[in-house]
């Protein structure tokens, strides 16, 4: 039965480790962090639950590798050797339950406001980005910035590393920035870093070789892409984000996360044909390279589906929120997922800090009204 394979180990064939199964954590925006980018107590305790509650895979929040990459306030930092503690204490948290542990890494680019980072946000272009208050000038990125960044990254991933992770996730998904160099919406560039395809994964591919070159075969370097356009990230071909998942895996990526927002959808450029997003990239990947996503995954019977389709791991977001014992809890064939809205007392109890809780009421239908 397809379940029995969802909760089987799986073991990367590049690194080494071992899963003690498919299910994920999902990398989740929390606010829970301290403003400084430090590990918060409200932080650690959400993330160690999942780990707690046989989660193979726990990924962090998206964690800036710059002071000027940060996208939001709470949000976890990765840039700086005063937070190695914190990433030390998390990583031996998340181990002591059996998971693996993993950073998502990224820089916010046009999405890191000024008002959170106090300087000007940069991009692959200069654009202007209209907000609910105000306009905000986004500059180009210099060759100096290009540069910066790229050691800022393996700066990151050497870090994650000293501190006992597993490995990290270089975040090409959602807008930010390697986002918008990827994307013909957002990089109009005329030198090496825009224009072809080749010069728009430029700055990815150089990131990853030199994160890949700094850190020993045993520690995974994995990438988050989105396959598509989604209304705000646009300017992405799905082809080409099939071939770069191609070079990626011909370059040694680890694993491909397939941010498809919805793990059965088709793609839009061939919603007339017969197969899944995921069943292109499966089709297109070597079979030792494992690909997760993730996407409106409640059941068991969703998480069997998508295992069926082609995907090695099932990443959970909004359910892993909501029911922390998830893996345990669908073992059970008569258990029916409880869907939301959730009471505040019951995220409460799933180990949510208020922060955390009130960033959900955004959601639409996911925390009760008062």
């Amino acid at each position: 039965m397809k379940l029995f394979k969802l909760l089987t180990p799986y073991t990367f064939s590049r690194s080494g480790k071992i899963s003690k199964n498919r299910i994920a954590l999902a990398p989740l925006t929390n606010l829970q962090s301290n403003a400084d980018g430090t590990l918060s107590d409200a932080e650690y305790r959400w993330l160690t639950r999942r780990a707690e509650e046989e989660f193979g895979i726990i990924f962090t929040c998206a964690s800036h590798v710059s002071a000027d990459g940060q996208g939001w306030a709470g949000e976890f930092g990765i840039f700086n050797d005063v937070h190695l503690p914190g990433l030390t204490k998390l990583s031996n948290g998340i181990h002591q339950y059996g998971s693996l542990a993993i950073v998502q890494i990224f820089h916010g680019g046009a999405r890191s406001p000024e008002k959170v980072t106090g300087k000007q946000p940069w991009s692959a272009s200069a654009h202007s980005v209209t907000g609910s208050d105000k306009t905000t000038e986004v500059r180009e990125a210099t060759e100096e910035d290009i540069e910066i960044v790229t050691e800022a990254f393996a700066a990151a991933a050497m870090r994650a590393h000293t501190a006992g992770f597993d490995g990290v996730e270089i975040h090409g998904a959602h807008g930010y920035l390697l986002h918008q160099f990827l994307s013909t919406f957002t990089n109009h560039r005329n030198d090496k870093w825009g224009g072809s395809f080749e010069n728009r994964i430029r700055l990815l591919l150089t990131i990853f070789r030199k994160i890949k070159s700094a850190v020993p075969a045993t520690f995974m370097v994995g990438v988050r892409l989105s396959p598509e356009d989604k209304p705000g990230f646009k300017g992405i071909d799905f082809d080409e984000s099939l071939q770069l998942a191609e070079i990626l895996a011909a370059e040694g990526a680890d694993f491909i996360d397939v941010s498809a927002w919805d793990a059965f959808k088709k793609p839009e450029k061939y919603k007339d044909g017969e197969k899944t997003i995921i069943e292109y990239f499966r089709e297109k990947l070597p079979a030792d390279i494992p690909i997760m996503t993730a996407g409106k995954i409640w059941t068991r019977e969703d998480a069997e589906k998508v295992i069926e389709m082609g995907a090695d791991f099932i990443a959970l977001g909004k359910s892993a929120i909501g029911i922390p014992d998830w893996p345990s809890k669908i073992q059970d064939e008569k258990y029916k997922i409880q869907l939301p809205p959730y009471s505040v007392k019951h995220l409460k109890e799933a180990d949510l800090s208020d922060p955390f809780i009130e960033y959900m009421k955004r959601w639409p239908d996911f925390v009760e009204k008062d």
